[in-house]
Order: structure tokens, then sequence, then C-alpha cells
């Protein structure tokens, strides 16, 4: 595949930065659908010298409806450092959504316990003490709502499966197009969350970077026929 098939945000030696497209899956799940990682193993390799195949792998997950942005790691030593990152949590990650209804608070901190039903793919909250219950917390602010909807900014601390979308859905106000957590608006099998940014260090340079994704197309037409003003 060839390096402009999918949208570059930064690469060099050691990391690949990328906008995950909407229904792209991040890594192989049971659609058995071209993954992004197999796009970026096949650019990579293209870029080897005969007979090396190149190193690369995911250093996070994005859910298959979700756009925005995600890093793979070029070397070993990339790989080891970043995941130091998110398991430190020292990156600062910034999502973009546009939710159903209007959260009663403009702003503030969701913090629940979810466990996942691998029988179903379902994340739930559950009590404190339940056995496979993991903390996951985050940020939020209302930036704008209209005509029933509302354009929220997240912060979330902690990275777990569906956390964002679970925590947003129990405010009462589900992410537009997640039908599994509760929209009534189907979105062609896409949901608008959108990982906008990404700040790391840079594994090799210490550099502080902000890694930016764009909005696609259809999160335009979207917002265009929701929202008076351009997000």
């Amino acid at each position: 595949m060839e390096k402009n098939d999918f949208q570059i945000i930064f690469e060099d030696n050691h990391i690949i930065a990328v906008v995950k497209p909407a229904r792209v899956p991040v890594a192989s799940d049971s659609s058995r659908d071209t993954t992004l990682l197999t796009m970026i193993r096949d650019w990579n390799l293209s870029r080897q010298v005969e007979g090396r195949k190149g190193y690369c792998v995911p250093i996070h997950f994005l859910d298959r409806p979700v756009s925005g942005t995600i890093i793979f790691a070029l070397s070993s030593k990339a790989a080891t450092r970043l995941n130091e990152q998110f398991r430190k949590r020292t990156l600062s990650k910034r999502y973009f959504a546009v939710v159903e209804g209007t959260p009663e608070q403009k702003s503030g901190q969701l913090e629940h316990y979810l466990a996942k039903e691998k029988s179903d793919n379902f994340v739930r909250i559950v009590g404190k003490g339940h056995p496979e219950g993991k903390l996951c917390i985050l940020q939020y602010n209302v930036l704008a709502t209209h005509e029933g909807r509302s354009f929220v900014e997240v912060f979330p601390e902690t990275g777990r499966s569906h956390q964002i979308r679970v925590q947003l859905a129990s405010l009462g106000t589900p992410i537009f197009g997640d039908v599994k957590y509760g929209s009534n608006n189907p979105w062609e099998g896409r949901i608008a969350l959108h990982a906008a940014t990404l700040e790391i260090q840079h594994p090799v340079s210490r550099e502080r970077m902000s890694l930016r994704a764009p909005l696609d197309q259809a999160w335009r037409e979207m917002w265009s026929t929701t929202f008076p003003a351009e997000p």
C-alpha cells in the first residue's frame, strides 16, 4: 500500500502517527477486514532495504467506529518508551464528541468502575468491589449545544475499552451514532467520537509533540446539520 493511501500526521525512523478512519479496525477482528496495522506494516515494508521486514506495532487502540490520532512504534526502543508514557499517564489525550442531549452539568469529572462482558463485547458500570471492575476517569466540557445535541471535549485520564462511550452515556447523553450505548441515530457504522489530539514526548528526542487529527468530511457534514458554526 502506498504512503498516500492513509493520512500521516508525523513520521520518522522511530514512530508514525496517522489518522485512523472510522470503521477501520486497528488490528484483526472477527470481520477479517483489512486493518490499519496491515496498511502501516505494508507501508513500512516498502521503505526497508531488501530482506528486512521492519518493526511495527500499535501503541494504543481506538474502537472500530471511532476516528482520530493513533501511533505505531517503528522500533522496540520507541515501543518501550511510549508504552511507559501510557502506563504512567504522562501524556495527554483530547477527544471530540457529539452527544444526544445536554449533560446537566456543563463540565465535570466522571469516575466509574467498568467491566467488559466478553460474550457480547459490552461494557457495564459496576460497583467498586466487582472482581473485574476497573476504575475509569475522565473530564469533560460542553463547548456548544444546539437542537438537542451537544459538542463535548473529553480528556480521559485512563484508557479503558469503550470508556468514553459508557461514561458519557451514563449522563443520559449517548454519543451520536452509538446505538450500542443508547443512541437512537445510527450513523453508517461510525460514531461521533474523534481522538483529536495526542500529546506525547518523542521516545528518542524527548521533544514534546502535539499530534492532531483533522475531522473528516462525514464529521463536518454531520456537524453542519446540527450546529451553526464550524467546530
